[in-house]
C-alpha cells in the first residue's frame, strides 16, 4: 500500500501535551487540549491554577525570522508594561520549538494565556479603553520597522486579488468590483502624504476575537501573527470596519467607534488626513483576508465559494457606501 504525503496535518493533543511539558519543565498534571485549527493551530496547556497557549504554526506559513521579530515586538511591548500577550521561553532559554510533522518542519511557541473574556457586544467604556491600548501600541511602535511584510497598496489590493484570482473569474462582478476600488482605494493611499510617525508596526487583526476584556476594562491583546509594516490608521480602520459589521444599529455604532477614537486620541493624536483615510483603509484589510483565505485553501476550502465571495465583497461595498452616504 503506497503512503501519500500530506499537505496539513492536526498534532495529537497528548504527543504534543508531552512534548511541551518536557520542554518547559511543566508538572505532570498539565493537560493540552486542541482549541481551534485554522491559518495556525492552537492549543491550550492547563492545570487548575495555570493555562497557556500552544500556537502550532502551519507548515511554510512563517519564516523562522518572521516569527522572531513577531516575539520581539511582543517583548519590546511587554517593557512599556502593555496588556499583551507574551511568548514563554523553555527550560534551556529557547522561545521557538521545531517539530517534524507529516508535511514538514513545524514551528511551535508557547504564550501567556490573556485571562478575560471574549465581549462580541462592547460598552462605550470598553470601546474607549481598547483605543487607548491600541494608541499606547503604536506610541510605541510608530516610526519603527521590523522584518516582516510591508502592507503596501501592492500587498493588501493587487496581490489578494491576484491570489483570489486563481479560484474567480475576472468577469465575475465581485471581481470587477474589487478591482475597481483598489485603484482607487491605491491612489487615496499614494495621495495620503502620512508623516513618518503615522507610520510603523502594526498588529492588523486587532477586534473582539484577538483581545480579552476583564471586568476592570483592561484589555489585553494578542495573536500578532499579522503584524507587519504600515501606516498605523490601519489598525484603527480594521476595529472600525469589525464594529461596523457588529452594530446592527448604525446609531449605536457611530457613539462607540466615536468611544472608540476618542480613546484614542487620550493617548495619541490623530489627524483629520488619517481619519479621512478610516472608510479605505478598512475596505483594503479586508480585500487582504479575502487574499489569505485564497492563499490558505488547505483551511478555507470549507467556505471559500463564490457565494462566499458575493457576501464578503458585499459587506465590502456596504461599509464604503455607508463612508460615501455620510459625506
Amino acid at each position: 500500500m503506497k503512503t501519500f504525503p500530506v499537505i496539513a496535518s492536526i498534532l495529537s493533543h497528548n504527543e504534543l501535551g508531552e512534548f511541551i511539558s518536557e520542554k518547559y519543565n511543566l508538572a505532570d498534571n498539565f493537560k493540552c487540549e486542541l482549541f481551534r485549527t485554522g491559518v495556525n493551530h492552537t492549543y491550550f496547556m492547563f492545570n487548575k491554577n495555570r493555562k497557556y497557549v500552544v500556537r502550532v504554526y502551519c507548515h511554510n506559513w512563517r519564516t523562522r525570522v518572521e516569527i522572531e521579530e513577531e516575539l520581539k515586538l511582543l517583548k519590546l511591548l511587554k517593557t512599556h508594561d502593555l496588556s499583551v500577550s507574551v511568548p514563554i521561553v523553555d527550560k534551556n532559554e529557547n522561545y521557538i520549538q521545531e517539530i517534524n510533522a507529516p508535511e514538514g518542519l513545524r514551528y511551535v511557541v508557547l504564550f501567556s494565556f490573556a485571562e478575560g473574556e471574549k465581549m462580541r457586544f462592547m460598552t462605550n467604556e470598553t470601546c474607549f479603553a481598547i483605543g487607548s491600548v491600541m494608541a499606547k501600541i503604536h506610541n510605541v511602535t510608530a516610526t519603527k520597522k521590523i522584518e516582516r511584510i510591508d502592507y503596501s497598496a501592492n500587498v493588501l489590493l493587487y496581490k489578494a486579488y491576484d491570489s483570489l484570482n486563481v479560484f474567480f473569474s475576472d468577469d465575475l462582478n465581485e471581481m470587477l468590483y474589487l478591482k475597481e476600488i483598489s485603484s482607487k482605494i491605491a491612489k487615496s493611499f499614494d495621495e495620503s502624504n502620512l508623516l513618518e510617525n503615522q507610520k510603523g508596526v502594526v498588529h492588523l487583526d486587532i477586534w473582539y476575537d484577538n483581545l480579552s476584556v476583564n471586568k476592570e476594562n483592561e484589555i489585553i491583546i494578542f495573536d500578532f501573527d499579522n503584524c507587519g509594516n504600515g501606516s498605523l490608521i490601519l489598525d484603527i480602520a480594521y476595529f472600525c470596519k469589525q464594529l461596523f459589521f457588529i452594530e446592527t444599529d448604525k446609531n449605536e455604532y457611530e457613539i462607540k467607534v466615536e468611544s472608540f477614537l476618542n480613546g484614542y486620541k487620550s493617548e495619541r493624536e490623530l489627524s483629520e488626513n488619517e481619519i479621512q483615510l478610516i472608510p479605505e483603509a478598512g475596505a483594503s484589510i479586508f480585500v487582504f483576508y479575502l487574499g489569505v483565505q485564497a492563499q490558505r485553501f488547505d483551511w478555507s476550502n470549507i467556505f471559500l465559494t463564490e457565494n462566499y465571495l458575493k457576501m464578503f465583497v458585499g459587506r465590502i461595498k456596504k461599509w464604503l457606501e455607508y463612508y460615501e452616504d455620510k459625506k
